[in-house]
């Protein structure tokens, strides 16, 4: 394992840590259970926004988002789409949620939703709380920390 690869994994463990905020029960969960339940790809979460996060420097604005829509996610019924805009109607962001984060955050058109730029992705949180709820992993992030069967 390189440098580079400690260090991304260590910056994702915590980001994930503070993604559960540090629950007791999330620590004692799995990496691979923990990370589905609170994290996705770029590829994976994020549908047809303006501005998405891509490895080419494209970011989505650190800006608080209106929840504007409420859908089921075409073809994936275990995600739902989260459609968000910023004050300028430029910043839309298209998030696709898995059900259980979905349920667990209570969300409906009205919320306001936070998006925060991070080395590792995008951090998402509710508003009025700044919490973290969910971080979408850049693509080179989420693929290195995808488990992977070990051979002896």
């Amino acid at each position: 394992m390189n440098i580079t690869l400690t260090m991304r994994l260590m910056c994702a463990a915590g980001a994930l840590g503070l993604a559960l905020n540090a629950q007791a029960d999330s620590l004692a969960s799995s990496a691979s259970s923990a990370s589905s339940a609170s994290s996705g790809s770029v590829s994976d979460s994020l549908a047809g926004s303006s501005n998405s996060s891509n490895n080419k420097g494209h970011r989505t604005a650190d800006a608080d988002y209106r929840i504007i829509d409420i859908a089921a996610t075409p073809d994936r019924a275990e995600r739902i789409r989260v459609t968000m805009q910023a004050d300028d109607p430029a910043q839309r962001i298209v998030l696709d949620l898995p059900h259980t984060t979905f349920d667990k955050q209570q969300l409906a058109v009205g919320d306001t939703m936070y998006a925060h730029n991070r080395v590792y992705g995008i951090e998402f949180g509710r508003a009025d709380n700044r919490q973290p709820f969910y971080l979408v992993l850049a693509d080179e992030w989420y693929g290195e920390l995808a488990s992977r069967p070990l051979s002896l």
